[in-house]
């Protein structure tokens, strides 16, 4: 490596974030980062790591995408059958995190995780571009495959299967929400005094205070 990474500095900017100016709700928050976020990150600004634990406790950590969000909570597709899905059957908890750099900002998000119903599952998958309800059946994802041409060849005998067809949704491939219990802003801000400001669910009710950063 040519460039000594333990050099490298960034000054982050940022409005002030103060309690005072922070809603009751940070689903209300989330929302209006969310909503900014897209516009200053382009088609990145819903890319989220989720990170899951599996049965002996170890963590595991991945990009997936934000399909939705509302006051239940926040909404990703995937394999049942996958990694993420298999570790969320044994430990259905998550964490997510944001990363939004053009705005120096970051959200922190952990909770309980459920499978969404089956009809929130089939109405976002008629919403998907064909090639993607097709890789939906190709991909038998996480499991090991012999090459790139096994998904291939696979993908062409799904297509000639559903020629002239509506693509069904694979009863292994649907939506998780994560029902958040804590949510936590951060805006950067210079020389590493970072604005933090964390919500936690108490008894149904969502509590807010500040954090050292």
């Amino acid at each position: 490596m040519t460039r000594k990474i333990a050099d490298i500095r960034r000054d982050y900017e940022g409005g002030q974030l103060e309690e005072s100016s922070t809603p009751d709700s940070p689903m209300t928050m989330f929302d209006e980062w969310l909503t900014l976020a897209l516009d200053t990150e382009g088609d990145d600004g819903n890319a989220m790591t989720l990170a899951t634990a599996d049965s002996q406790g170890r963590p595991h950590a991945r990009i997936v995408l934000l399909k939705g969000v509302d006051d239940q909570g926040l909404t990703f597709y995937t394999n049942y059958h996958s990694h993420k899905g298999s570790e969320l059957t044994n430990v259905p908890h998550a964490a997510l995190v944001f990363w939004w750099p053009s705005l120096s900002r970051q959200v922190r998000v952990e909770g309980r995780v459920e499978q969404v119903p089956p009809k929130e599952s089939d109405d976002y998958f008629a919403t998907r571009p064909r090639g993607s309800q097709l890789g939906a059946w190709v991909a038998t994802q996480s499991v090991v495959i012999p090459g790139r041409t096994w998904l291939e060849e696979r993908e062409q005998r799904f297509e000639r299967a559903y020629e002239g067809q509506t693509i069904p949704r694979p009863i292994h491939w649907g939506g998780y929400r994560v029902i958040p219990d804590m949510i936590e802003f951060w805006q950067g801000q210079p020389s590493r005094l970072h604005d933090r400001i964390r919500y936690e669910r108490r008894d149904g009710n969502w509590h807010r205070f500040r954090l050292a950063p």
